[in-house]
């Protein structure tokens, strides 16, 4: 319970009782040391030597990844500080697809740093104001240090993807997945105004079980997840015309109960007569259309069914929303509302539409697509988690190779862009000068974290390593000389074909500096907490 006291001792309630309170320095090692502990989970997952964590939840699922996004997720976070080390981690995801670990355990180093300083009694907002400073001359060096990359060149794009897979237990299959994730991105993009943008919500991933990872295959189309709706219906359809409608096949019941009176048999015919000939009707004006396919959103009678076999019309139904809309720009159809407007130009066309058996389920395979501006990949893996693993890594490569499609910079990876940035925040240190430049040297000694831990997570010497990155650094072309986890040396990275996204590099630093400066803001925490379960007041039934 927090309270003050008057002149004369007497003790004023400010806040409620049972309401717990953190100060100044208490509050700050607090905060910190939760942060830096959701950084250390993470450390060890870092680069292609990192290691694996294993997540159980409350039901007993099992998730092993490495990848830092999954394992935040997973974790049932509790402390608010820890919460915010989350939050950077989904927002390094939403925004550029990879670099998760790289933004938290920069974040983690940034407060340890931090905490240094604060013990040697330099302001919270100092740090703050140096650490923004070095973060404007960290993208500004970064902007120097980026290599234009030619869209076309798709020898650079694979290994853009390869390097974001290599820390991923894909193992050997990250050739054949690259070419993969290449061609989707590329079958995707499009030109908005003066810009590329390559939406990977574009790209279906469907995961099944069986085969290996190298029988995942890139389908220029769309994969539904639904049966053929009769026996009757044909399984293949080639140049097929697909109509996209998003209203049910069914003669509509009445909402209020209605009453009949039938007073002759004949009349009772003609009103089960009058039903078929409706649903007749309907699926004449599909016929009329000169559809082939018919995907349904809503449902599908079962007379229906009968007549659209009868006229050899493929036909599925309760066909998700999100997979309808990616059937339009596959196809180049048009989802239509009406019936009664489904014409000629709506149809959708793909080479092939057929029903196959994958697993133990069946799946309508819609492929062959001409221009297809939504395709999907099929994902197969021995084991279900390896299944989720890949589908992981997929993810993380189709974001990275979007990211070079809308900005086509690169840098070189393997800590060779961190180090030449500690360079440059050193040497920008000394002309800024005051207690600030404390702050910018701690973010240079910060940033290196990337290449110490790369060297940790391979067995080797970090301090060898960092001592000889230094020094490579000063000698021409030193900004491409990264570490080697495999041999444990110094090389061009960029010549090894270790390369990454500027935008990857830029969202991780910039989320890294916003989250470490709003921890070391806070110099107060107050916590409420739940008032103790017990009988409800005045004698009312539990409940209320």
């Amino acid at each position: 319970m927090a309270y003050l006291t008057t002149q004369a001792g007497q003790p004023v309630l400010i806040l409620k009782e049972g309401t717990a309170r953190k100060r100044g320095r208490d509050a700050q090692t607090n905060n910190i040391m939760a942060a830096k502990i959701i950084a250390e989970v993470l450390r060890t997952t870092l680069g292609p030597r990192g290691m694996d964590k294993m997540l159980i939840d409350g039901l007993g699922d099992i998730t092993i990844t490495n990848d830092g996004a999954a394992i935040l997720d997973e974790i049932d976070v509790q402390h608010p500080a820890a919460k915010m080390m989350v939050e950077i981690a989904k927002t390094q995801d939403d925004m550029v697809g990879d670099g998760t670990t790289t933004a938290v355990i920069l974040a983690g180093e940034l407060l340890g740093k931090a905490e240094e300083l604060l013990n040697q009694n330099i302001h919270p907002t100092v740090i703050v104001r140096g650490y923004r400073k070095a973060v404007e001359k960290a993208v500004e060096a970064l902007d120097g240090l980026a290599i234009t990359v030619d869209l076309e060149d798709r020898a650079t794009l694979k290994k853009v993807a390869m390097t974001s897979m290599g820390s991923k237990a894909v193992g050997a299959a990250r050739d054949h997945l690259s070419e993969i994730t290449i061609d989707a991105v590329k079958l995707v993009a499009e030109k908005r105004g003066e810009k590329m943008v390559a939406d990977i919500d574009n790209i279906q991933r469907v995961k099944k079980e069986g085969k290996s990872l190298y029988d995942t295959q890139l389908v220029k189309g769309i994969i539904v997840d639904k049966e053929i709706v009769h026996a009757g219906m044909p399984k293949q359809v080639k140049n097929a015309k697909i109509a996209l409608l998003d209203s049910p096949l069914e003669v509509e019941k009445t909402e209020f109960s209605a009453e009949i009176r039938i007073r002759d048999p004949t009349q009772m015919q003609a009103f089960l007569n009058k039903e078929t000939s409706m649903l007749k009707e309907m699926v004449d004006k599909v016929k009329a259309s000169g559809a082939t396919v018919l995907f349904c959103q809503k449902g599908i009678d079962d007379m229906a069914q009968h007549f659209l076999a009868k006229k050899g019309i493929i036909a599925a139904r309760r066909v998700k929303q999100s997979d309808m809309e990616k059937l339009a720009r596959a196809t180049g159809g048009t989802v239509i509302s009406k019936l009664d407007d489904l014409k000629g130009e709506d149809l959708g066309k793909a080479g092939l539409v057929e029903e196959r058996k994958v697993g133990d389920d069946k799946m309508i395979f819609v492929e062959k697509c001409k221009e297809p501006r939504s395709v999907a990949i099929l994902i197969r893996a021995g084991l279900e988690r390896m299944v989720d693993e890949a589908d992981r890594a997929m993810n993380d490569a189709l974001s990275v190779v979007a990211d070079v499609v809308e900005c086509n910079k690169i840098v070189a990876g393997g800590g060779a862009t961190e180090s030449e940035i500690a360079k440059v925040l050193r040497s920008y240190a000394t002309k800024v000068g005051g207690r600030e430049q404390l702050a910018i040297e701690a973010f240079a000694d910060s940033i290196e974290i990337v290449p110490k831990t790369l060297a940790e997570n391979a067995g080797l010497e970090s301090i060898d390593i960092l001592v000889g990155l230094r020094a490579a650094h000063e000698k021409k072309k030193g900004h491409l000389m990264g570490v080697d986890v495999f041999k444990g040396k110094i090389v061009n990275t960029y010549d090894k074909g270790v390369i990454e996204p500027l935008k990857v590099k830029e969202q991780a630093m910039k989320s890294a500096a916003e989250v470490s400066s709003m921890i070391l803001r806070i110099d107060d925490v107050i916590a409420s907490t739940k008032p103790k379960e017990g009988p409800p007041p005045g004698g009312m039934p539990p409940g209320y």
